[in-house]
């Protein structure tokens, strides 16, 4: 059996849980999950890499690990996974997918009552089975039917985080082939969503044979579903279908707008034209009669541009990420289409960690790499004393962290600037994990959920509530607590929430980070329209995942966000003078 990418994969995050579940040490069980990251998101062919000798080159493999993956490229199947399957029955591994089922309840389940699959979950949750067990109850047995159904409302859609730079690097190949004139990634990763089904890539060319040809020959190709003239379909490695149509450069406007949809913005389209006298597909427009049918012998009108698209329809060009059918076109046809925050408008980063707590970087490193990125100034935000995992700083370390960020700031010079903050738990209780006499030393201080997520509505709102009151509180992190695709939202009362907001004057977060992009669209849009502060971070642990702040700006367009409703679009002076006046 020959096994892909993805195949390697599942096997290390399968036997990361199955390890966690046995009780192994946590250093051992994240050893795999990384690498199944690692893998999961390489964009070549493993076998390539092996058959160069560089597997231990790659992030998070040594040469354990690198040892383990010939072995699977070279049998098909490993034996540690074999003999570990004989100790930890393999079904363990989805009922740790379950919101409110960890590796220790896995294993109760397991051992009192020899669950091992799904369905067996399900049946004795719903039968009152496991709410007398150790650590159970009525609630958490209700939390767990809940994330068995919410389990089941999971599509297999890729993040946006995976899709897009996969799509992108095809795109760019591509483009360097002859023949190919223009290109673009169309689809709902050209309108931003958080999750990605296909990928749709276009290619305007006069000779496509050669072209399709490259494309299904691309080592990161693990099948091919279709080659024809002008359109090819393959399944990449990590498991996502990309879609390949080949057009001519004169019928690219309709094409480019047809498939970055989404679907119910081209009925819109659809619906205007035929007003117009026209009917509208990827291809062109045509001339209909009086009742709606295509005069067959009427020259058909080409555009080479989306613009000249819209402006066949009476309207300006529509930003893609506006095209969801949720009063774009009418905002358009009024011309009161938003001017959309840009990256470039991006002045500062007011949420970021280093090695204080889980960052990799120190604050220097981190200060550096965000100035060399065009940031006038940055918040270090390190974890609060409640978040072990993460090595949260007690009081003591948050204060002696401090004189390193107020050196580090003297350093750097005055065209950029290093405040000292706090990314603050709020806890189970609903207490906040640092006293106001703590908080008040601080320049800037963010209030995030990390824990306890399940709880009910009123209770976890309520939470929420108490750092919007608290007037040294100055921003709301990743407010509804998702991670994509894992984990749903934190079921918030959002209308209290904005109510609480607003009052208080407190900013809420886009976490740029494509597994959490939350604020999602339609809250940051809602958000904007009551007049809240909206703040767009990369939430970075790493010089690399600075560069993730494009994806925060896309989830803001699509919320329909401007500049002018950022606070971290503000020159230094002008944060500095908010958050006093807050704090």
């Amino acid at each position: 059996m020959s096994l892909t990418n993805r195949d390697i994969a599942t096997i290390f995050e399968n036997v990361s849980v199955m390890l966690e579940i046995k009780g192994e040490i946590i250093h051992r069980v994240l050893s795999y999950r990384r690498a199944a990251e690692t893998i999961r998101d390489l964009p070549r062919d493993l076998r390539a890499v092996a058959a160069e000798g560089t597997l231990t080159e790659l992030p998070n493999i040594g040469d354990t690990l690198a040892a383990k993956i010939t072995e699977m490229l070279e049998t098909g199947q490993l034996q540690f996974y074999e003999r570990l399957k004989q100790e930890i029955p393999e079904g363990l591994v989805a009922l740790v997918h379950v919101n409110g089922v960890g590796p220790k309840k896995a294993k109760l389940f397991w051992e009192q009552l020899a669950i091992t699959t799904l369905p067996e979950l399900e049946a004795a949750a719903r039968a009152g089975k496991l709410r007398d067990l150790p650590g159970m109850g009525e609630k958490s047995e209700k939390k767990i039917v809940e994330g068995i159904e919410a389990l089941a409302r999971q599509t297999g859609r890729q993040p946006l985080g995976i899709a897009q730079p996969a799509a992108q690097d095809i795109l760019t190949y591509l483009l360097t082939l002859p023949g190919a004139i223009e290109g673009a990634v169309a689809g709902s990763i050209r309108r931003g969503r958080p999750t990605i089904g296909d990928v749709d890539l276009l290619i305007a060319s006069d000779d496509a044979a050669p072209i399709m040809d490259a494309f299904v020959k691309m080592e990161q190709v693990a099948r091919v579903l279709g080659h024809g003239p002008t359109k090819s379909s393959v399944e990449l490695l990590n498991g996502l279908q990309v879609d390949l149509r080949i057009l001519e450069k004169a019928r690219w406007g309709t094409a480019l707008s047809y498939f970055t949809g989404s679907q119910a913005h081209n009925i819109r389209l659809r619906e205007l034209a035929l007003q117009r006298g026209w009917s509208l597909n990827e291809h062109a427009f045509s001339p209909v009669n009086s009742e709606g049918v295509i005069i067959e012998d009427a020259p058909k009108r080409l555009c080479a541009t989306e613009e000249e698209v819209y402006a066949m329809l009476g309207l300006p060009w529509i930003p893609p990420e506006l095209r969801e059918d949720s009063g774009e076109v009418e905002a358009a046809q009024g011309n009161r289409l938003p001017n959309l925050i840009s990256i470039q408008d991006i002045q500062a980063d007011l949420h970021m960690h280093t090695t204080w707590s889980d960052g990799t970087l120190s604050v220097r490193e981190m200060a550096e790499e965000a100035r060399r990125r065009g940031r006038k100034y940055i918040v270090i935000t390190d974890h609060s004393r409640s978040l072990g995992i993460a090595n949260g700083l007690s009081i003591e370390r948050l204060l002696d962290q401090q004189e390193e960020v107020r050196r580090v700031d003297a350093e750097m010079g005055s065209n950029f600037r290093v405040f000292h903050g706090t990314e603050m738990d709020m806890n189970a209780d609903g207490s906040l994990d640092y006293p106001d006499e703590v908080l008040a030393r601080l320049d800037f201080v963010i209030a995030s959920l990390h824990v306890s997520l399940r709880q009910p509505r009123e209770q976890i709102t309520q939470r929420v509530l108490n750092a919007l009151r608290n007037s040294h509180v100055d921003l709301i992190g990743h407010p509804r607590g998702q991670y994509i695709p894992d984990r749903e939202p934190a079921d918030l009362d959002m209308d209290a929430v904005f109510a609480a907001a607003r009052e208080s004057g407190t900013a809420l977060e886009i976490n740029a980070n494509p597994r959490r992009l939350d604020l999602e669209a339609q809250y940051a849009r809602r958000a904007v329209e009551l007049g809240i502060p909206i703040s767009i971070n990369t939430d970075a642990h790493n010089a690399e995942q600075m560069d993730l702040l494009h994806f925060g700006i896309t989830t803001a367009r699509r919320g329909w966000v401007e500049a002018t409703s950022v606070i971290n679009t503000w020159p230094v002076e002008q944060f500095i003078a908010w958050t006093q006046k807050r704090g």
